[in-house]
């Protein structure tokens, strides 16, 4: 614990040298690569899990709310595109008697692709831990569909308060004469609880995807961090695509599938610049030998 906090107060001390540090590690691990992957197969996952999680939440939850929750979570993800993407999931969901038992099969393979691929990623990116610990290939398979229930059982969560937030939204207080609307504040708390379910879900990917377990204060600090970042670059990614964008103009109907997975990997880079950051402080308290600080072998 005393070398810990020595290390940290060194970091805190002298950021730059910390930050070139995690930037040269990224760069020796491929990290602009493994995006690319992540995202590549996070595009081929997106849409058949949301179907799947819209079929099963939909004999609970309003068609219709659940897909108002989609496209609101979707807007903090893909600002440019949401609603195509939400669209076509609500598309699905129309023609959901046509896929039988083997659609459904296929659907759940593809579901789980980005959370395998992430898995690979991180094992890379935390490869002092993977020479030292190993993960049950049934844990790795069934990790995939864990978050795929945990998204669902989010999404629920989300949609009930998100109507409950809408009931609000339509009440009125007296206030020294005034009427005030709660309207606003029924917005604000939406974003808000988004937000939350963002944090968790990036700490969780921290904590669970890394063999060997992380501290829990590293990666809630991951969450919060990417989550901020992401946040950022999200309002810039929409003011970029509404002004500046040729986009449309250079790929027409392939647009939306650009666009989404431009964003996506820019998403999957501050996910894992968060994954390295653990990684270099982790590296960085137990002196390991420079040969042993690469994913790859190079």
């Amino acid at each position: 614990m005393e070398k810990t906090r020595q290390h940290a107060s060194e970091i805190f001390r002298r950021p730059g040298k910390f930050l070139l540090r995690v930037l040269t590690g990224f760069r020796r691990n491929q990290g602009l690569l493994l995006a690319g992957a992540v995202a590549y197969y996070t595009l081929l996952s997106v849409i058949p899990m949301l179907a799947l999680i819209l079929v099963g939440l939909s004999h609970f939850i309003d068609e219709q709310q659940l897909y108002n929750a989609i496209l609101t979570n979707m807007k903090l993800v893909i600002p440019a595109h949401a609603e195509r993407v939400a669209d076509q999931v609500w598309g699905f969901l129309a023609r959901r008697q046509l896929v039988g038992v083997v659609g459904i099969l296929v659907m759940l393979f593809f579901s789980s692709m980005a959370f395998t691929m992430l898995e690979n990623a991180m094992a890379v990116i935390f490869s002092h831990r993977t020479r030292k610990h190993r993960r049950h290939f049934l844990i790795s398979a069934i990790i995939p569909y864990a978050y795929i229930f945990l998204l669902g059982i989010g999404l629920l969560l989300i949609t009930l308060v998100a109507g409950a937030l809408g009931a609000l939204a339509d009440q009125h207080i007296i206030f020294l004469g005034y009427d005030l609307s709660l309207a606003a504040t029924s917005r604000i708390a939406l974003y808000f609880s988004g937000m939350f379910g963002m944090v968790m879900m990036l700490t969780s990917l921290y904590l669970v995807m890394p063999v060997g377990g992380i501290a829990f204060r590293y990666a809630l600090a991951g969450g919060i961090t990417a989550t901020i970042l992401w946040e950022i670059i999200r309002h810039i990614l929409v003011w970029y695509y509404s002004t500046v964008s040729l986009v449309n103009v250079i790929y027409g109907s392939l647009a939306t599938a650009v666009v989404f997975l431009l964003s996506i990997e820019i998403a999957v880079i501050i996910l894992l610049l968060g994954a390295q950051v653990i990684a270099e402080f982790e590296r960085s308290t137990s002196d390991l030998p420079e040969e042993d600080q690469s994913g790859f072998d190079i």
